[in-house]
């Protein structure tokens, strides 16, 4: 869906979710657990970076959502973008470890 975006938006969001693979309760929160740099909580907007499991919000729903696996929601903040993505492999290193 690049080109897609590419050709219909003109900016970026720091606000996105990843659909990880399927996995445990406990290896997503080893993931959250794992981060240093990233805050856990809501927020549209803001300095910081954030990350949430909003897989506990989705099942409350009437609806089935149907992800493959679980949905984190990031928040990307003003950090470094070289330390993010360095918290990020932490966090991934932990969910492949849990």
């Amino acid at each position: 869906g690049h080109a897609l975006g590419k050709r219909d938006f003109t900016g970026a969001c720091g606000l996105f979710g990843v659909v990880l693979k399927p996995c445990s309760q406990r290896a997503v929160h080893a993931f959250l657990d794992a981060l240093k740099l990233f805050g856990l909580g809501f927020s549209w907007g803001g300095y910081e970076s954030l990350a949430i499991h909003c897989d506990p919000q989705l099942k409350s729903r009437s609806v089935p959502v149907g992800l493959e696996g679980p949905l984190l929601r990031l928040h990307i903040g003003l950090e470094a973008i070289e330390d993010l993505k360095i918290d990020l492999d932490r966090g991934f290193e932990a969910l492949g470890s849990a």
